[in-house]
């Protein structure tokens, strides 16, 4: 069955992206990781945010740079300001609800699971009840400021976890959570 996957590297101290969207922490600690080749085997289609695909695209090789280039498929970009035309014909822009962008990416993604890209995208996908799993990544370092995981202390609601998996990869260490649903 297809799962709706949020997967993520995440500081020790909750970011997701360092000051200026850096991620060059987020590697030389990382090995083989069963866990995020699981995930990545497993992902038929991704649906990111725009501010994660502006960012991809300036700094990290845009969709040819997922998962170091051994990733393709197509990608939707969920966006209030979609671009006249998108560069890259496996990237579609859509300006609509989060549920149906969901729907898109499944149907897209085909009997694989559809992952989540992006803090904001990804908090709306919870709040919505749209996330199935959560996969993070832990990297042994502080960072101090960045983009947080998940929204601003006080501003979302809670979300109950159920750890699935745990595993190392180098230096990190990798956790997987079902979303639970009362």
């Amino acid at each position: 069955m297809s799962r709706v996957v949020w997967h993520i590297t995440m500081s020790l101290d909750g970011f997701i992206a360092g000051p200026d969207d850096a991620m060059d922490w987020a590697f030389p600690s990382s090995g083989p990781s069963r866990i995020a080749d699981d995930v990545m085997n497993t992902t038929g289609a991704i649906l990111a945010g725009r501010r994660w695909h502006d960012v991809a695209t300036a700094k990290y090789g845009g969709r040819q740079g997922i998962y170091g280039g051994k990733w393709n498929g197509p990608v939707f970009v969920l966006t209030h300001r979609p671009p006249e035309a998108s560069a890259d014909p496996e990237i579609t822009f859509l300006q609509t609800s989060v549920e149906e962008a969901v729907a898109a990416g499944k149907e897209a993604a085909d009997d694989k699971n559809l992952e989540i890209f992006g803090a904001n995208l990804a908090a709306q996908c919870l709040d919505a009840a749209l996330i199935d799993e959560i996969v993070v990544h832990v990297a042994p370092v502080l960072l101090g400021d960045g983009v947080r995981l998940y929204g601003v202390a006080g501003e979302r609601r809670q979300v109950a976890l159920e750890r699935t998996d745990l595993g190392e990869s180098g230096e990190q260490t990798s956790l997987r959570f079902r979303v639970t649903r009362h």
